[in-house]
């Protein structure tokens, strides 16, 4: 059975931006209901509910019951959130009107499990996630929260691809031309340790650069050799 999130809105009389400043002023936040063929509807939310929705994962394929004034609420998809490029307050929502049997596009978020006890990220690996959404066709009737992705048998080198997905009854990919990657287990990079190198540099003999020539050693130095005593004169007979 498909879930949806209701929330309250009020209706707005007058469209322009005028009126959407006079709704800011009053302290809600101005949004549109359009599409299933009918007239768009006007209506004014509480900051805090769009907030809330905002922070919460898979908020682009979450279906919703928009309560307004008493009326039979409209179910829609949040399409598009303009936030205040200060601020970073909602400033204007659109939703999109769902109608029984029409195929929309919309996003589906991606839930990695298993990741624990994944051979590959035991070994070191890491996990490439390549696409957390997919956009898929499908009836607003079985539009699924999530897609869920298996991580644990995945080894180094291994992937996931669109046919790996669970739940993915009743929807289509947008891409049809491709089994499609989802995420990938890499090999783990190594790291190179500056200080070591720095070591093991400084400790290893500097090698000649290319193209010099070898240094020359030093010519030893000559001793010079010792001079054989002098021989002594004969003495001369004395004159008598």
């Amino acid at each position: 059975m498909t879930n949806f999130t209701t929330i309250e809105a009020s209706m707005r009389a007058r469209a322009g931006k005028g009126a959407a400043r006079a709704t800011r002023r009053d302290g809600l936040v101005p949004g549109v209901i359009y599409g299933a063929k009918q007239e768009p509807s006007l209506i004014a939310l509480d900051p805090r509910i769009v907030m809330r929705e905002l922070t919460r994962s898979g908020w682009r394929s979450r279906l919703y019951e928009i309560a307004t004034d008493g009326a039979s609420p409209a179910r829609a998809l949040m399409r598009e959130i303009q936030l205040h490029p200060v601020s970073d307050r909602p400033i204007h929502v659109d939703f999109q009107r769902l109608a029984a049997g029409e195929r929309i596009k919309v996003a589906v978020q991606v839930v990695f499990t298993g990741e624990e006890s994944s051979i590959g990220l035991k070994r070191g690996g890491v996990l490439n996630v390549v696409r957390h959404a997919v956009e898929v066709n499908v009836d607003p009737d079985h539009i699924p929260e999530r897609f869920e992705v298996d991580l644990s048998p995945l080894d180094i080198n291994d992937n996931v691809r669109w046919s790996d997905i669970r739940n993915t009854e009743h929807t289509s990919p947008v891409i049809t031309d491709r089994d499609f990657v989802i995420a990938t287990v890499a090999a783990p990079t190594v790291v190179a340790d500056p200080e070591a190198d720095a070591a093991a540099a400084a400790a290893a003999p500097a090698a000649p650069a290319k193209g010099a020539a070898p240094a020359k050693a030093a010519p030893a130095k000559a001793v010079p050799a010792k001079a054989a005593p002098a021989k002594a004169a004969p003495a001369k007979p004395a004159k008598k």
